[in-house]
This record gives structure tokens, sequence and C-alpha cells, in this order.
């Protein structure tokens, strides 16, 4: 009975109740509270997704809140893409390039940052970097580069085929990828164990796996309702509307950002890059394939290729987060290169 009266039990219950209840979007205050309601549920996944990695272990736990994450992700933009509207046909391609940057860029460089400032240097094993940059690369040319490219239809937008093609390519990769982190090669992504854990046992697990659920299906759906507040206080900002698809992919990444911080905190960047790298893999190696059925058989319009300025931003992402990991140990100068290049990538948005 006392743990049930814990904050992070209590939490869900109080965010599901909020959302249901409260007019968001008609009043300053409520939509004010709403936002911080919408972070008292990112706090409680966090927690909840850290004890189930507890019991389950590394890479497992990480790799729960990633697919989680992801799946409510995936579903919010098929939601969205087929209530239509302008520019619903880049609405997929919007939110995981911003989804990329900001875990790139945002989620291993504030982490490492952290850190930095705590430990001057952390540790972490380069194969396992490697082998989540190797896929990665890979799905992101193929989904967001070579549209630009192909010839079948006009736009950057693939054919039906193609995009059949592309979604089971997407799969392939992340499933292989899955496989070589949690059986071929584990150990690649196994933390130091910092002797802080606390023995959990399996009903607290399975408990706070099912509160982990719900806790990240409140705070991504009360995201697309506050969507429409954003969206207008952008609009009432003479800002562009990208960043719209910026703020709610940085609210949907919450519970991964602040979970890859606590772990940097911990000494525990290995943590960190499982939870950056393996969330970029699954928004892009799982989305695209629920996109890309939904849009073939709906027969919805699609649009994948980025323009030359995005990907010239991507590319030096990639790069400088393959540089700044291929020596298997972090520092602060990484950090502020990598923090630096969020800040252009949103001062690029803001000021075409």
């Amino acid at each position: 009975m006392k743990k049930i009266l814990q904050w992070s039990y209590i939490a869900p219950v109080i965010v599901w109740i909020f959302y249901l209840v409260a007019p968001v979007g008609n009043n300053l205050f409520i939509n004010l509270l709403a936002m911080v309601v919408l972070i008292v549920g990112v706090l409680s996944a966090v927690h909840h997704a850290e004890v189930v990695a507890h019991r389950v272990g590394e890479p497992y736990g990480t790799i729960i809140l990633a697919v989680a994450v992801t799946l409510l992700e995936a579903s919010i933009i098929v939601s969205l893409m087929l209530t239509g509207g302008a520019g619903a046909d880049t609405y997929a391609r919007d939110t995981l390039f911003a989804a990329v940057m900001l875990i790139l860029n945002g989620i291993l460089g504030i982490s490492m940052l952290f850190g930095a400032l705590q430990f001057k240097e952390q540790a972490f094993e380069t194969k396992s970097v490697t082998i989540a940059l190797v896929s990665l690369v890979s799905i992101l040319v193929l989904t967001l580069v070579l549209p630009n490219y192909t010839t079948s239809v006009t736009g950057p937008a693939y054919s039906a085929p193609q995009l059949i093609a592309v979604a089971v390519c997407c799969v392939v990769i992340y499933v292989a990828f899955l496989f070589t982190q949690t059986v071929r090669h584990r150990n690649y992504f196994l933390a130091e164990e910092t002797g802080e854990e606390k023995a959990v046992t399996r009903n607290e697990a399975l408990i706070s796996l099912g509160l982990l659920l719900v806790c990240l299906g409140v705070v991504v759906f009360l995201a697309k309702k506050l969507s429409a507040v954003i969206e207008t206080s952008v609009v009432n900002a003479g800002l562009p509307t990208a960043l719209v698809g910026v703020a709610i992919a940085a609210v949907i990444l919450l519970p991964e950002g602040i979970a890859a911080i606590r772990a940097a905190k911990r000494n525990q960047y290995q943590t960190s890059i499982n939870l950056a790298l393996g969330s970029a893999l699954a928004s892009i190696g799982l989305s695209i394939p629920t996109v890309a059925i939904t849009c073939i058989v709906l027969d919805l319009p699609l649009v994948l290729g980025l323009d030359m300025k995005s990907m010239i931003l991507l590319g030096l992402s990639v790069f400088t987060v393959m540089l700044s990991l291929n020596k298997g140990r972090t520092n602060g100068l990484y950090a502020m290169v990598l923090l630096v290049n969020l800040m252009m990538y949103i001062f690029t948005i803001i000021f075409a």
C-alpha cells in the first residue's frame, strides 16, 4: 500500500485525468498547467523505465523504452497525416528529421556535457557505436536522401514499389541491429555496474512496465493536444511552422533524453549511447515502415526527401558524432560542438 502511494504510481493517474478532463487550448493557465503535468508524466515514465531496466538488464531496458516511445511516435505521425491539411505529406519527414537531429546533437551532447562537468571523461565501447552508426547511416540515406535522386515519380518521393523496398530495408537493418545488440555482441552494449542499483522484484518490474506504457501513452496524446497550442503560438510569433515539428519531437523524446542524462550523471555514458542511437534507429526503422504501409493502403502522398540545407546539416551531425565517439572516451569539447550543431539547426529553421 505504501508503494502504491508513491508519486511515480500516482502521477500516471493524475496525468490521465488531466488529459481527459482539462480543456487544453482554451485558457493560458490550463495550457501552462498542461506543460507541468506533461513533465510530471515524463519523469514518471523515466522512473519506471529505469526500474524495468534494472530488472531485465542492459541493453534490454533501453530497447524497451526506445521501442515504446517510437511506436507511440509513429501512431501520432499516422494520425496527424490522416487528418490531412497543409503539409500533411511532409509531416513524417519533418518529424523524423527533427527527432534524429535532436537525438544526435541534443541527447548525446547534453548527456556528454553533464558527464564532462562531473567526471571530465567517460569511457564507452566504440564497437557499439560503430554498429549503431553503420545501421543508422544506411537507413538515413535510404529514407531521407535517396528519394531526391530517384526518377520514377516527380519530386522528392518514392513510388509505391520503391517505398515498399525501403520499408523492408529499414525493418531488415533494424532487426539485424537488435539481434547484434541483444544476442551476437551483447557485451559491446553493456554499461559498467556502479553498485547503486537496487534489487527489483518480478512483480515490481511488471507493474513498472505497465505504468511505463501508460505514462508514454498519455505523454504523447497530451503532446498531440498541445500541438495546436504550440502551432498557434509559433504562427502568432511570426516563426516558421517547421518549429512545431521540432517542439513535438522534443516533447516525445523527453523520456529518453532525461534517462540518458541521468545515466551520464551516474558515469554510465554507454547507457546514454544505447538510449540515443537505439532511439534514432527505432525512430526511423520502425516509423518509416508504419507510415509507408499506411500511405500505400490509403493512397496518401508521402514526401521523404530532405532539401539541400537539411542534408548538409544531417551530414554534419552524423560526421561529428562519428568523430566524437571514435576513441571510446568523451570530453567537454565534443559536447559543445554537438550542441552548437543543434543550435545552428534550430537557428537555420528560424532564419532560413
